[in-house]
């Protein structure tokens, strides 16, 4: 009897010390609009705490593309939590149409607005066709895992969190402050309801558009993490974080001068406490964290001419407009032909054109040549024969993996480098993003913590590579759309 319940004694000890080795927490940090040279370009004046830590002690994968195209917000969101590309997850951009109706990516009218009475809570992932890292974690611990989205843009917090998560937390410009919807839950916690009588601000303020907005991102990150006891479990749990106001700046004052230069001094400092927070409330070494951007951004068209360097801005939607006209002349109609462009994509109007008694083929090679008249452009691209076409491949690739017969248009203007879809006019300062060059899909992706060894790789990587290496870390099954490979 003594033996039996010695090896039975054995046999528990065993199983405890088989157990799988997870980390208490991951935590994904996404920055908008972050080329991966910004890691390099304010490097000197970055503090030892924040980005330099992560560099100093992650892995960083210096060669990492977005295998896409358009480069834009949600996109890229949604293909760094499901490893997939729009082909699969059925994001296609920000806002794109579904059967000739213009949608936005998470609008969902099904549901209301939770912390206030505006539209800007009426959100969800409904739109969203795969998994997540988050969905996945979910369903490996029986779903005792928590999982929680925190950014001011509502896609950026509802996309990475996605469709089982316990919370996404948005900010709501018109309330001035965080909302969520009735997806996720009927009241606000009322951590978060005492949050947001302490951090308020005026109701229409756009807080996306100052520095303010990067630390209001990490105080509300940092009080999900206390207050859900994030990391203090049995279970490992997940925090997506995303920093909108960097892209909002970077939009309205491009790459470069005072703006752009302070709001990454500050995304250092914010970054170096939260970190600090990290270390003190999960261990360090006890958590996962990885940071990458959702794209990048193109230079200024006006800074690089005055370097005397080829760019412009090429306004689609001018362009469009201006195609639609001819079209309607050729073929003799005043039914709207073209239905919008979006990110240099043409969307047709296959109802308006059948109903004029014309063909949708032949209206959209009609204005495939139109298009080529253009000066900049370098390829108008029939989605529905890419394979014919004269492309070269890696932006061939790019062009399939961002296209879905459902919800993808119907040609692609492939421009000229440097040449962005924007205005161009000489006293324009911003900037944007959205094509396949490296200034918008060269991004910067480090891994960093539980299980981490300092290093870096100069060897191709994909932004769809980020969820089936956190899910291989912890040996759970990657996302259903997934089409990217570990890391390590």
């Amino acid at each position: 009897m003594k033996k039996i319940f010695i090896l039975a004694l054995l046999t528990l000890c065993m199983v405890a010390n088989a157990q799988i080795k997870r980390p208490k927490l991951v935590v994904g940090v996404v920055v908008d609009q972050m080329r991966w040279d910004y890691l390099y370009y304010y490097y000197n004046e970055y503090g030892n705490d924040g980005l330099k830590r992560l560099l100093d002690e992650g892995y960083s994968c210096q060669n990492t593309m977005i295998p896409y195209i358009p480069t834009v917000t949600a996109i890229g969101h949604s293909s760094i939590y499901t490893g997939s590309v729009p082909a699969m997850t059925g994001i296609l951009g920000n806002d794109f149409f579904i059967k000739g109706k213009a949608v936005y990516c998470c609008q969902d009218d099904d549901v209301k607005s939770v912390g206030s009475d505006s539209k800007e809570g009426q959100m969800s992932p409904h739109r969203l066709l795969a998994s997540t890292i988050g969905d996945e974690l979910k369903i490996a611990t029986n779903f005792k895992s928590k999982v929680i989205g925190v950014a001011l843009k509502d896609r950026a917090a509802i996309l990475p969190a996605g469709h089982s998560a316990d919370a996404a937390y948005w900010w709501d410009t018109s309330a001035g402050h965080f909302v969520s919807s009735t997806f996720y839950m009927k009241e606000l916690p009322k951590w978060v309801t005492d949050f947001n009588k302490q951090n308020s601000t005026k109701p229409g303020f756009d807080i996306k558009t100052s520095d303010q907005g990067v630390t209001m991102t990490f105080k509300m990150a940092e009080a999900a993490l206390e207050n859900e006891r994030l990391g203090q479990g049995s279970t490992t749990d997940m925090l997506a974080v995303s920093v909108s106001s960097t892209d909002a700046i970077g939009h309205a004052y491009s790459t470069r001068g005072k703006e752009n230069h302070d709001v990454y001094l500050q995304l250092d400092k914010d970054i170096a406490q939260f970190m600090k927070v990290l270390d003190e409330k999960v261990g360090k070494g006890n958590y996962l964290l990885f940071l990458s951007a959702d794209h990048g951004g193109s230079h200024n068209p006006n800074f690089m001419r005055s370097h005397r360097l080829p760019a412009g801005g090429f306004e689609g939607w001018n362009v469009a407009k201006s195609v639609n006209d001819t079209l309607q002349k050729q073929f003799k109609t005043t039914a709207r032909l073209i239905l919008g462009e979006n990110s240099l994509r043409i969307f047709l109007d296959h109802e308006s054109i059948e109903n004029a008694g014309l063909k949708v083929d032949e209206v959209k090679a009609a204005a495939k040549k139109e298009f080529e008249k253009y000066d900049n452009v370098a390829f108008v691209v029939d989605y529905d024969n890419v394979a014919a076409q004269s492309i070269p491949q890696p932006i061939r690739e790019r062009i399939i993996n961002g296209y879905s017969r459902e919800r993808g248009g119907d040609l692609l203007l492939i421009t000229n480098p440097g040449w962005i879809d924007a205005s161009n006019a000489t006293n324009y300062k911003g900037t944007t993003h959205g094509l396949w060059n490296p200034d918008d899909s060269h991004i910067p992706l480090i891994f960093m913590g539980w299980n981490i060894n300092h290093g870096e790789t100069s060897k191709p990587t994909s932004m769809t590579d980020i969820a089936p290496t956190i899910c291989s870390m912890l040996h759970i099954q990657m996302p259903n759309a997934c089409v990217g490979n570990s890391i390590f």
